[in-house]
């Protein structure tokens, strides 16, 4: 999966000699806009995601687009899905016929709403799990609220158990963030004003505004109807379906945005303040944000034994949904593959670099100067990681001094 951020005024495409010319936007005067050509059947991008103020897309160029397959997404200055245009959908009618039954079948919507939050639950296990070999102070324990999940009947419960794990959730998950970000829950963001009040929740709103889009995509490419969904109730011009399907994926983004902020890769100039108070991304931002959202989604993992991707799993699974629908599968689950997030970061590895002294570290046969930076990222706040062989003299560090 590839996406492509056109950002700032004066956006253009048009198509010329058969080829597609892309020019992206600007902020000022001085700055010269980056431009793409693209020949036709050789395009690498699936998704073109739209974050700018002005600009021109050519009916040659929508056609283009069309026929390549290519997704266009536009979003509004809040980070939120404004529209998207999709490549043509699935026209097996059956499938969607045996959506909109399942829907009106009481039973049937409980128990497929309730996989959707199964997976959900399991995932945010899986990421409170990789924060906790660097954060220690995460604790938690779903086990009660797993329990009560199997006894709903009704996808009011259903809601308000997920809305109680999802409390619990944010409350941790708020440990790894720094003060300086201003982070307090993502529940408390639905008190506030129109759009999100500090840049953790807005990094998060475009996340999953990313993540719909490409929600979007997978739904209209197995034939179902994004706008019938199973946990979430209808609405008009809302993708009940989208928001489903992204419960068990929403683990993409909120690993996408700790990456960022671990790093340290986010400025103060990558946000800008509304007149309404609110924040919003400014394309430096918006760009960071997509180019880890891109690699998260293009994570290796396995899938029916074989190595694919996040995002190849996200298709499988709308596909396996319909499939689920019209009868030539019989049981759903969202929660495989399992997300397991390893780190060579962990609180426990920091101690333990940290521990080693020079002279027993030189006495082994290695140089202190690998020790001294070893250190000195031990001692940081940003993630790192060891080379293979680093590795090997921790461990072989470890046997010789007794050590577990």
């Amino acid at each position: 999966m590839k996406m492509l951020l056109l950002n700032g005024h004066g956006i253009d495409m048009r198509v010329s000699n058969a080829k597609l010319h892309v020019k992206d936007g600007r902020f000022s005067a001085n700055e010269e806009p980056e431009k793409y050509e693209f020949s036709p059947k050789r395009i690498d991008i699936d998704s073109i995601v739209i974050y700018g103020q002005s600009g021109n897309l050519s009916l040659d160029a929508i056609r283009w687009l069309i026929k390549h397959n290519v997704q266009v997404t536009i979003l509004d200055w809040n980070g939120k899905l404004l529209t998207t245009m999709l490549p043509p959908e699935s026209t097996n009618v059956k499938t969607k016929f045996a959506q909109y039954q399942a829907y009106e079948d009481a039973e049937t919507r409980l128990k497929i709403a309730r996989k959707f939050i199964e997976a959900k639950i399991s995932k945010s296990e899986a990421v409170l799990d990789y924060l906790n070999q660097r954060y220690p102070e995460i604790e938690y324990d779903f086990t009660e609220d797993k329990g009560k999940l199997e006894h709903v009947k009704s996808i009011r419960e259903l809601m308000g158990v997920e809305g109680g794990i999802a409390w619990k959730y944010w409350n941790e998950f708020n440990k790894t963030v720094p003060e300086d970000y201003d982070f307090r829950s993502r529940i408390d963001q639905y008190r506030r004003a129109t759009g999100a009040g500090d840049k953790t929740n807005v990094m998060l709103n475009y996340g999953y505004a990313l993540l719909e889009s490409e929600c979007l995509r997978t739904i209209n490419s197995v034939g179902l109807d994004s706008q019938v969904g199973f946990l979430h109730e209808m609405n008009p011009s809302k993708h009940s379906l989208a928001y489903d399907l992204q419960e068990p994926f929403r683990f993409i983004v909120d690993i996408a945005v700790i990456n960022l902020i671990e790093k340290g890769a986010m400025d103060n100039k990558d946000f800008i303040r509304t007149e309404s108070y609110s924040l919003r991304l400014k394309p430096s931002g918006a760009k960071k944000l997509t180019a880890e959202f891109n690699a998260v989604m293009n994570g290796k993992v396995e899938y029916r034994k074989k190595n694919t991707t996040w995002g190849t799993v996200l298709l499988l699974k709308a596909r396996e949904l319909a499939q689920y629908l019209v009868g030539t599968r019989k049981t759903i689950d969202f929660s495989k593959p399992a997300y397991v997030g390893k780190r060579d970061d962990t609180d426990l590895l920091r101690k333990k670099i940290l521990a080693i002294g020079y002279t027993e570290w030189k006495e082994m046969g290695f140089s202190k100067g690998t020790l001294h930076y070893m250190k000195k990222n031990a001692k940081a706040d940003k993630p790192f990681s060891l080379n293979a062989h680093v590795r090997e003299r921790l461990q072989m560090w470890n046997e010789m001094s007794g050590r577990n």
